[in-house]
């Protein structure tokens, strides 16, 4: 079988990679703290099994989840109703109000595009459920929104930033600059950081958000789209390393949420999320990692600064079953990419607050 343009761009692309070192075994060794194992635990490991004790809110009594997260006209509600159970451990239960007790006059951010917004809005809720009289302060602005829980001065801000660098309005049109962050003085002085992106550095066409791209003094129309991922995402690394101190701030980033259009992948090629009721069984997705994943890792692996990767990549592409498809309000179509609240972005939040308590 012949290898097409895009497949020998990978081959060529991670062949370059390793040839000057960015990937090396010995990264497992500096990576084991990323990989948030909890008492010889790796958190990431594990199954979806069926536990009714979940959901951990309902959306009629959060006033914080979007339409485009609300899922409440689905018929199917056993989507609602299942745990990630790691192999070697248990998963503390989520406690809202220890949650504000231990981080009470903290600040919280997620920075990133509308999977960043999915998990606060998840995060945020599952507080308030545990504290539903606690009185809030709700601001919903673009690029930053946030609830401040008032009575433990605890705020959970998230900042809409796709791409992490910037996009610049030159005389070409919008340009995306691959080697600047001049956004990133919104996220200091923060006692938690978790960051997100990758989904918009696909998207083509009208959806694109950018007419150039600009890397240095070039410009280009366009280029592939995992390297100018891995550049961009080369500057957000400098950028923390030079600007967090993270023996007061933590670093997480959010790692990279599947899609589910194409049911090839899990072996139902006729199949995308709409209709899908169940996890796939097991531990493992059939077509693998996406390849924007490796190229997380490896960042993260060359970091001088740690940040904590939560990584959700192969325990989310097991809920096929977890998104909007066409019950989502404000978005027409079929939605394979976001996630119901509640749902999936919940067990995300769970892992986040096992990774917090480490």
């Amino acid at each position: 079988m012949g290898f097409n343009s895009e497949t020998s761009f990978y081959f060529f692309f991670f062949f370059f990679i390793a040839s000057l070192d960015f990937i090396q075994e010995t990264n497992a060794s500096v990576y084991n703290e990323s990989r948030l194992l909890m008492k010889g635990c790796n958190l990431f490991q594990g199954k979806w099994v069926f536990d009714p004790s979940y959901p951990f809110y309902l959306p009629s009594k959060c006033p914080f989840v979007d339409p485009e997260f609300d899922c409440h006209g689905r018929p199917d509600k056993q989507y609602l109703k299942y745990a990630w159970k790691p192999d070697a451990c248990s998963l503390p239960r989520f406690n809202g109000a220890s949650f504000l007790g231990k981080w009470r006059g903290k600040r919280i951010m997620f920075v990133g595009d509308s999977l960043s917004l999915n998990m606060w809005e998840s995060l945020v809720c599952m507080i308030h459920a545990s504290v539903p009289n606690s009185k809030t302060t709700y601001v919903r602005r673009d690029p930053l929104s946030f609830v401040n829980f008032e009575e433990y001065g605890v705020t959970l801000y998230v900042y809409r930033t796709p791409y992490l660098v910037d996009i610049v309005r030159e005389k070409v049109g919008a340009v995306l600059h691959l080697n600047s962050i001049n956004g990133g003085k919104a996220w200091k002085g923060m006692d938690v950081l978790i960051f997100n992106s990758w989904h918009w550095w696909t998207h083509k066409g009208k959806s694109q958000a950018w007419d150039y791209i600009r890397d240095g003094s070039a410009l280009h129309k366009d280029m592939n789209r995992l390297l100018a991922y891995y550049k961009g995402l080369s500057t957000w690394a400098k950028w923390v390393d030079t600007n967090v101190d993270t023996t007061k701030t933590k670093v997480f980033f959010q790692g990279i949420s599947p899609t589910h259009y194409e049911g090839r992948e899990w072996n139902q090629p006729k199949r995308s999320c709409n209709g899908e009721l169940q996890p796939l069984s097991g531990s493992k997705y059939p077509v693998g990692a996406p390849p924007a994943a490796a190229i997380v890792n490896t960042i993260l692996g060359k970091m001088r600064k740690p940040v904590y990767l939560l990584d959700i990549t192969t325990l989310s592409q097991l809920r096929k079953d977890a998104h909007p498809s066409t019950y989502g309000g404000d978005h027409s179509g079929n939605d394979c990419s976001h996630w119901c609240l509640p749902g999936l972005p919940d067990s995300w939040n769970q892992l986040l607050y096992a990774a917090l308590l480490v």
